[in-house]
């Protein structure tokens, strides 16, 4: 991939309720692929937001007895708290209430009006308030939508967009893109419902007033799900489309939409086709994970199983549970949330594996070099163990990083610390430094290295852990990226002492 600019987005989250552990999971992602494509020195702009209008908001605040802007507000904020405990660095957070996305909004619709892709119209047929979503008779499974979600008959004045005009053109799009759609089978499936056929796509709606007003027509408020994905224009200043971001990341740039399976179709069809319609360019790639159940169980807050990632920082660290969901799940399939599986996961890879090395090292250090980093006679590293080749790990994570391959990149990292530890004893330096100090200054220096490595390359997953990791070597902030990957640890430094990066979780 040879874009310089990559523009990294979540969805944005309704606000109906509080965050759950599948939105920590999206964020948790892009945060990491974010933070990857940083290291690697290219221009990044991460975002997420919430999603603040609709029917389902309006409900919900009535139920609460307050208005859908204080039930916005309030949600809104335990969003941005979710980014704060998980340590996401977004470089901006979009609310569909704010004047910028407003203007967005109301200018697509205008162009597209304009454009005759847009009609005036009357709509009946079923709609789901929890999925906010229409559904054709053909849809329904014994009455009620695939989601499980009931349905009620609506009939109303509605505008429409033509969505049937844009089918073949979506075929031709997902045809000469494969990769447009990631993962294949999610493709598949987009390129199956497309081919049964298309219809017009109901875009307002009057029952309720939650909602951005259509222009000229105030009786009307947009559809939830056009204003939603609108966001993704407004981080970048539309309709100013000769903004320097707009430009820089949207149109000349690799732009990645990273959602949940369940929303696949709004950003795969309905999205493409509007922007088709609206002769703007298209995102490069809209990534589609899986759901996570709850000790093999469904999440559904009418069991009361969901499962809050803010409340769950108060048992683990955000880093040990970034580090969990990424390593239990491979990209695209649904995953298991098991407190007992995660334990097991943190005692096994971090703290007995990486920290272990750690620890180990550095004590060894203290105890036989007062702490400093011993002078080594590089001619002996020949014939000794060999240190990681750095460029084709660099090569590897980079490989794996754009197919979302998570877990392969935490199993290249948690090789590198095993074959330390079997380095480690193997050379036995503790009995070594009695007949050949020479080779034990070798073996501690590339244990050294070997520690420098994995908290170089851990920093965009366990951002806090891998910064413990890098000020135990002393290795200075400006040289931990992808420029300084290959300067090797300098002898002669004092080290401090070695204190537990990755404590064992006791249940």
């Amino acid at each position: 991939m040879d874009n310089k600019s990559f523009y990294v987005t979540t969805p944005i989250y309704y606000v109906n309720d509080v965050p759950h552990i599948g939105h920590a999971y999206t964020g948790i992602i892009c945060d990491v692929m974010s933070r990857f494509l940083k290291f690697y020195d290219q221009d990044v702009k991460f975002v997420t937001g919430t999603d603040e209008h609709g029917q389902k908001v309006e409900k919900a605040a009535e139920k609460m007895m307050i208005s859908p802007q204080e039930l916005a507000d309030k949600t809104s904020e335990s969003f941005r708290q979710l980014g704060q405990v998980m340590n996401f660095q977004n470089d901006d957070f979009i609310r569909t209430t704010e004047k910028r996305h407003k203007n967005a909004v109301t200018a697509l619709w205008s162009l597209l009006y304009e454009k005759g892709e847009i009609y005036l119209g009357s709509y009946s047929g079923w709609y789901s308030v929890r999925d906010e979503a229409f559904y054709q008779e053909k849809d329904l499974v014994n009455g009620i939508a695939p989601t499980g979600s009931t349905v009620e008959w609506v009939e109303e004045p509605s505008y429409f967009f033509r969505l049937s005009k844009w089918q073949e053109k979506l075929l031709e799009l997902y045809e000469g893109q494969p990769n447009f759609i990631f993962p294949s089978h999610r493709r598949n499936e987009v390129i199956s419902f497309v081919k049964s056929g298309l219809t017009d796509l109901s875009i307002s709606r009057t029952s309720f007033s939650w909602g951005i007003e259509v222009p000229n027509n105030s009786s009307h408020v947009i559809y939830v799900w056009i204003d939603a994905l609108i966001n993704y224009l407004t981080l970048l200043g539309f309709p100013d489309t000769q903004n320097h971001e707009y430009k820089k990341f949207w149109e000349n740039g690799f732009s990645t939409h990273v959602i949940g399976k369940d929303i696949l179709r709004f950003h795969a069809v309905y999205w493409p086709a509007i922007l088709l319609a609206a002769e703007l360019p298209l995102p490069k790639q809209i990534a589609v994970h899986g759901w996570w159940l709850n000790e093999g169980q469904k999440m559904s807050k009418s069991i009361g199983n969901t499962i809050n990632p803010i409340s769950l920082t108060a048992e683990f660290s955000a880093d040990q549970i970034r580090y969990f969901l990424l390593k239990e799940v491979s990209f695209g399939k649904d995953g298991n949330f098991c407190k007992a599986t995660m334990i097991k996961c943190i005692n096994s890879d971090l703290a007995n594996n990486i920290g272990n090395l750690i620890q180990r090292t550095v004590s060894f250090v203290h105890k036989e070099y007062e702490g400093v980093i011993p002078e080594v006679d590089h001619n002996l590293f020949v014939g000794s163990e060999e240190l990681p080749n750095y460029e084709e790990i660099l090569k590897q994570i980079r490989d794996h990083l754009f197919k979302y391959e998570f877990n392969s990149i935490l199993s290249i990292i948690l090789d590198i610390a095993s074959k330390a530890n079997s380095y480690i004893d193997q050379s036995a330096p503790w009995k070594l430094k009695k007949t050949n100090l020479q080779l034990t200054n070798v073996v501690i220096y590339k244990l050294l290295e070997y520690i420098r490595i994995i908290g170089v390359l851990l920093q965009p997953i366990i951002p806090s852990s891998a910064n413990a990791i890098l000020d135990q070597l002393q290795i200075p902030n400006k040289k931990r990226d992808v420029k300084h990957f290959t300067s090797k640890i300098q002898s002669g430094i004092l080290l401090p002492i070695a204190k537990p990066i990755f404590p064992k979780f006791e249940n």
